[in-house]
């Protein structure tokens, strides 16, 4: 046994899956845990490899940026995932990647229309793109401003967090999020693949409209809905 073990083993699993996805080189990402009840994360130790990484090895952090357990340094992006479990009550995991097609739409300053039903099953409008960080917010505190900069990109834009659980950081990448770290996860692949997806949708047509609303809408609502009858009732 060790501290805080099923929120560390939560992140744990939930980083090996950054690999197994394909959604990160060598250390590029992590996965955090949150326990609201504890007001603690557990996060992935800084420039540790995935090969290398054990659960005991996931630092424990409060929602002031203290280590509250630990041997190691916490991601260099604590700060960001602490911005957001803050700022985004009810999300209980947060990913980072540098996914090559989620960061090829971040550099190019480029939300994700939605042209397809893929996209709407997971967010009924453009995935969003920040604005670029100032070199004000830059010199202040770099990885706590990219989490204002994401908070302040979703209230501009009156976008609900818990309905779309993906953004693009300009120039740098993206951030997911859900209601458990695997689910957090899970968006990160969604947002690789649904970036890919509209990348060839444009090479193949450059004008291609955006899906019409009353599709998004049905696909969002058939999944999401109240009366949503996508898969199985629990």
């Amino acid at each position: 046994m060790y501290p805080f073990q099923t929120l560390r083993d939560e992140a744990f699993e939930a980083n090996l899956e950054i690999p197994r996805r394909g959604l990160a080189m060598y250390t590029w990402g992590n996965v955090s845990a949150f326990d609201p009840e504890k007001g603690v994360f557990a996060i992935k130790p800084s420039g540790v490899a995935y090969d290398d990484l054990k659960p005991a090895d996931l630092v424990v952090v409060d929602l002031d940026g203290k280590v509250v357990d630990g041997a190691l340094r916490p991601s260099s992006d604590t700060k960001t995932h602490q911005v957001l479990y803050r700022e985004f009550p009810g999300i209980l995991g947060i990913t980072h990647t540098h996914s090559t097609y989620a960061v090829a739409w971040a550099q190019a300053k480029r939300g994700v229309p939605v042209f397809g039903t893929t996209h709407a099953d997971h967010g009924a409008e453009t995935v969003p793109c920040t604005e670029f960080m100032s070199p004000e917010a830059v010199q202040r505190d770099y990885e706590l401003e990219t989490g204002n900069l994401i908070v302040q990109t979703f209230r501009q834009g009156s976008i609900d967090p818990l309905h779309m659980a993906m953004v693009l950081v300009a120039g740098h990448g993206p951030f997911t999020w859900g209601d458990s770290a695997a689910k957090s996860v899970y968006h990160a692949a969604v947002l690789e693949e649904v970036c890919k997806m509209a990348y060839l949708t444009l090479t193949l047509n450059p004008q291609t409209p955006s899906l019409p609303e009353h599709i998004i809408r049905k696909h969002w609502e058939r999944k999401h809905g109240a009366g949503a009858y996508y898969g199985q009732k629990i």
